[in-house]
């Protein structure tokens, strides 16, 4: 009987895990799908599923409209840019608030925190007059700085996490051998803690790579990222539903293949120090 309740248990454990991932994953399937078709048959109704005359104009007509490979360029840059900024900051400071703590260092990360829960849009006139008068305005290295300071937090939270489950005895064994502070940091933690400093970098990357708010309101056209790039597909003229999938597919394919390999080291970095 107990066997029997398992089993049932199981079974609709695996139903409603399927059921999620197919409500999650149908979106991009119907992205890519409209993708292929044509305007008219993009807004046809009822919908058309699978039988459409399926072509490849859009993606055409995107590639011959915009510029792609320079959008998907600033996307790398400005990704990679601000993912390695902010390990570079968040990786000194999470080692002191998890083994140096002080009594308000729960405080600060508690405040840390609560700047994601700032509406962007409160910042926005000040920090755009602060980039045009510095010339950071339609920069990369502006975005790459936005970036970093806006997804900080949640570095420095994860990587703070990670870095609680390391026995402070193999860093205080390191200084009894003599290790200086860089040696310690780039040496014993860091090494230690690759699988949640990589699958830090994993999300960030991602969390960059889809940031739109900031990069339409701070770039115009030399430093515009993939997001401005599907976004230019709004027109006064209308949706054109069919140009607007593809050219959101050509934008979001690169970081699902970069998910789709990643995705058992961003596992094991989500899942480290859970099971000691």
């Amino acid at each position: 009987m107990a066997r029997t309740v398992k089993t049932r248990t199981k079974l609709v454990v695996t139903v409603l895990a399927w059921a999620v991932g197919l409500a999650i994953f149908f979106p991009i399937l119907w992205t890519v799908l409209t993708s292929f078709k044509t305007e008219a048959d993009a807004i046809a109704d009822p919908p058309l599923f699978l039988n459409f005359h399926w072509t490849l104009e859009n993606y055409i007509t995107v590639q011959e409209r915009s510029n792609y490979f320079r959008h998907f360029m600033n996307s790398v840059v400005i990704s990679l840019g601000s993912t390695l900024l902010g390990l570079l900051i968040a990786i000194p400071a999470a080692w002191a608030m998890a083994f140096v703590p002080g009594k308000q260092t729960k405080n600060l990360l508690m405040w840390m925190l609560s700047t994601k829960m700032l509406p962007p849009v409160g910042v926005l006139v000040p920090l755009y007059l602060l980039f045009r008068d510095t010339g950071l305005l339609d920069t990369r290295v502006g975005l790459v700085i936005v970036l970093t300071l806006i997804n900080l937090p949640i570095i420095v939270w994860m990587l703070y996490t990670y870095f609680r489950e390391i026995p402070g005895e193999i860093l205080e064994a390191a200084r009894m051998d003599g290790a200086s502070l860089r040696a310690e940091i780039l040496y014993v933690l860091t090494p230690m803690a690759v699988p949640g400093i990589a699958s830090t970098l994993l999300l960030n990357i991602i969390l960059a790579w889809n940031e739109a708010f900031w990069t339409l309101n701070l770039t115009a056209a030399n430093a515009a990222p993939l997001t401005a790039f599907i976004a230019s597909y709004s027109s006064p003229e209308g949706l054109f539903y069919a140009k607007l999938s593809a050219a959101s597919t050509m934008a979001i394919a690169p970081i699902l293949i970069m998910g789709w390999f990643s995705q058992k080291q961003l596992v094991r970095g989500l899942t480290f120090g859970a099971v000691k």
